[in-house]
Protein backbone atom coordinates (compact mmCIF):
# COMPACT_ATOMS: atom_id res chain seq x y z
CA UNK A 1 0.00 0.00 0.00
CA UNK A 2 1.24 3.44 -1.42
CA UNK A 3 0.76 6.14 1.70
CA UNK A 4 1.25 8.48 -0.86
CA UNK A 5 -1.34 7.38 -3.04
CA UNK A 6 -4.55 9.85 -2.99
CA UNK A 7 -7.11 6.68 -3.91
CA UNK A 8 -6.50 5.30 -0.60
CA UNK A 9 -6.72 8.65 1.20
CA UNK A 10 -9.28 8.17 3.72
CA UNK A 11 -9.78 11.09 6.54
CA UNK A 12 -11.64 9.15 9.10
CA UNK A 13 -10.16 10.03 12.62
CA UNK A 14 -9.19 6.23 13.05
CA UNK A 15 -6.75 6.70 10.29
CA UNK A 16 -5.24 9.83 11.63
CA UNK A 17 -3.73 7.89 14.71
CA UNK A 18 0.21 7.51 14.92
CA UNK A 19 1.47 4.16 15.22
CA UNK A 20 2.35 3.19 18.34
CA UNK A 21 5.83 3.60 19.32
CA UNK A 22 8.01 3.91 22.47
CA UNK A 23 6.79 6.82 24.75
CA UNK A 24 9.53 8.94 24.29
CA UNK A 25 9.39 8.76 20.29
CA UNK A 26 5.66 9.65 20.56
CA UNK A 27 6.32 12.52 21.93
CA UNK A 28 8.98 13.68 20.29
CA UNK A 29 6.99 13.01 16.84
CA UNK A 30 3.84 14.65 18.22
CA UNK A 31 5.72 17.86 18.86
CA UNK A 32 8.18 17.94 15.99
CA UNK A 33 4.72 17.33 14.03
CA UNK A 34 2.79 20.62 15.76
CA UNK A 35 5.74 22.13 15.14
CA UNK A 36 5.94 22.10 11.53
CA UNK A 37 2.08 22.52 11.36
CA UNK A 38 2.96 25.75 12.80
CA UNK A 39 5.41 26.24 10.63
CA UNK A 40 4.05 25.38 7.41
CA UNK A 41 0.50 27.40 7.89
CA UNK A 42 2.77 30.71 8.83
CA UNK A 43 4.60 30.57 5.69
CA UNK A 44 1.06 29.71 3.51
CA UNK A 45 -0.80 32.52 6.07
CA UNK A 46 2.18 35.01 5.20
CA UNK A 47 1.65 34.53 1.61
CA UNK A 48 -1.65 34.83 1.70
CA UNK A 49 -1.23 38.54 3.57
CA UNK A 50 1.26 39.70 0.88
CA UNK A 51 -2.06 40.21 -1.10
CA UNK A 52 -3.83 42.10 1.29
CA UNK A 53 -3.57 46.08 1.88
CA UNK A 54 -2.95 45.96 5.98
CA UNK A 55 -4.45 49.66 5.83
CA UNK A 56 -2.77 52.45 7.33
CA UNK A 57 0.68 50.92 7.66
CA UNK A 58 3.03 52.67 5.75
CA UNK A 59 5.35 49.65 4.63
CA UNK A 60 8.90 49.23 5.77
CA UNK A 61 10.76 46.68 8.05
CA UNK A 62 8.18 47.26 10.87
CA UNK A 63 5.05 46.30 8.98
CA UNK A 64 7.06 43.24 7.32
CA UNK A 65 7.63 42.40 11.38
CA UNK A 66 4.66 42.94 12.31
CA UNK A 67 2.87 40.93 9.45
CA UNK A 68 4.95 37.89 9.93
CA UNK A 69 3.88 37.80 14.17
CA UNK A 70 0.38 38.03 12.60
CA UNK A 71 1.38 35.34 10.49
CA UNK A 72 2.29 33.17 13.72
CA UNK A 73 -0.10 33.93 15.78
CA UNK A 74 -2.97 32.92 12.85
CA UNK A 75 -0.74 29.98 12.30
CA UNK A 76 -0.60 28.89 16.02
CA UNK A 77 -4.66 29.25 16.06
CA UNK A 78 -5.52 27.50 13.20
CA UNK A 79 -2.45 24.26 13.95
CA UNK A 80 -4.47 24.50 17.56
CA UNK A 81 -7.46 23.60 16.15
CA UNK A 82 -5.90 20.53 14.67
CA UNK A 83 -8.58 20.49 12.18
CA UNK A 84 -6.25 20.42 9.26
CA UNK A 85 -5.11 16.90 9.72
CA UNK A 86 -1.10 18.56 8.94
CA UNK A 87 0.39 17.86 11.83
CA UNK A 88 -1.54 13.98 12.44
CA UNK A 89 0.07 13.41 9.27
CA UNK A 90 3.13 14.35 9.74
CA UNK A 91 3.59 12.11 13.15
CA UNK A 92 2.27 9.42 11.21
CA UNK A 93 4.56 9.50 8.58
CA UNK A 94 7.32 9.63 11.51
CA UNK A 95 6.06 6.80 13.75
CA UNK A 96 6.33 4.60 10.28
CA UNK A 97 9.37 5.84 9.74
CA UNK A 98 10.66 5.43 13.32
CA UNK A 99 8.80 1.61 13.15
CA UNK A 100 10.95 0.33 10.07
CA UNK A 101 14.20 2.21 10.97
CA UNK A 102 14.25 -0.39 14.54
CA UNK A 103 13.74 -3.04 12.15
CA UNK A 104 16.88 -2.14 10.55
CA UNK A 105 19.11 -0.96 13.18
Amino acid sequence: MNPLDPSKASLSAASLKAPAASGAKTQDAKEIAKDFEATFLQQAVGEMMKTVKMGGLDGGHAEEMWKSFLARGIADEIAASGRTGIAQSVERMIGAYNSNGDDHG
